[in-house]
């Protein structure tokens, strides 16, 4: 983490400190516009536009649809931007398209998603952290404190991401898992978190995928049973579930840091556009367990829309 963080002071003393990059870069992701975790990617890729002086637009389908996307993608390509970033939740659906950009020497950085496949479409490199490892981290952990049966809450099915967190974690709790499918609304998962706990007592342990989605409405259902048994965990941040981290209400919060993944993509391409410098391999942005301790320290980081 440390080394990270250096890399990352290094990249925006040295971004602040040459003349503004006249390149044109594209960011396509495959976040909902109503998901605030994607807000914070967008901030960091906002900041790194005002860090090198590229000119950079950010676009998203407006809800989860691989279809929208990959058209998201063919027109970057027909624009010839200096540079891509791309998220791939689904390689088998956006591969032709990034693999087009490719082709016609656009520079391409994967982000967020699409660590195992991101080389093979011609990626330079990918900017996230291994989604099957972190979720088997937070297993791990989750059994270590005493879980024996869980429940994995997915609110974007389809997407191979939020999939492999859910396998990842059934690996490394080396208990009962069941995946509970929603879709992004907070009501319904607190319902449906809520029903599988009603449902079957011996579950004691709830993995969500996403903090404010997930792992808020999760801590509301458990709040509202009077159980104080249940371990409840959430991949990414937010203000109110870190609250709830800290309080002790939720065990810990899975840190990928997004914002790094919005905002290093862009720096690296306006730097190779402008110098033909690039890293020589993928940046790791996480995972980091956030626990009561650290808790207290990110929340109004959180609230600002950078943690």
């Amino acid at each position: 983490m440390n080394k990270l963080l250096a890399t990352v002071a290094t990249v925006a003393t040295v971004a602040a400190a040459v003349p503004a990059f006249a390149s044109d870069i594209i960011v396509v992701a495959h976040g909902q516009a109503n998901d605030p975790f994607w807000s914070v990617v967008k901030n960091g890729v906002e900041k790194a536009a005002e860090h090198t002086g590229a000119n950079v637009e950010f676009r998203s389908p407006e809800t989860f649809d691989m279809v929208a996307m990959s058209q998201l993608i063919d027109a970057a390509v027909n624009q010839e931007p200096d540079g891509l970033v791309v998220s791939i939740p689904d390689a088998d659906a956006l591969g032709p398209s990034i693999e087009r950009a490719v082709a016609a020497g656009i520079p391409v950085i994967s982000m967020n998603s699409g660590s195992d496949v991101a080389a093979g479409l011609g990626a330079l490199l990918h900017v996230g952290q291994s989604e099957y490892d972190a979720g088997e981290a937070a297993g791990a952990k989750l059994a270590a404190m005493g879980g024996t049966k869980g429940i994995c809450v997915n609110q974007e099915v389809g997407n191979v991401a939020l999939d492999l967190r859910c396998e990842g974690f059934a690996k490394g709790f080396g208990q009962e898992v069941t995946v509970i499918p929603t879709q992004n609304d907070p009501a319904e998962v607190q319902s449906k978190v809520r029903a599988a706990l009603e449902s079957d007592e011996d579950i004691d342990t709830v993995l969500g995928l996403g903090a404010s989605l997930v792992g808020e409405p999760a801590v509301a259902a458990v709040e509202a049973m009077g159980r104080d048994d249940v371990l409840i965990a959430s991949f990414d941040l937010s203000a109110g579930f870190l609250e709830a981290v800290s309080e002790g209400k939720a065990a810990f919060a899975i840190d990928q840091q997004q914002f790094l993944q919005g905002y290093l993509p862009v720096v690296f391409l306006a730097m190779n556009a402008e110098y033909g410098l690039i890293p020589g391999g993928d940046v790791p942005s996480g995972p980091n367990l956030v626990t009561q301790e650290a808790a207290g320290q990110v929340i109004e980081l959180s609230a600002q829309g950078i943690r």
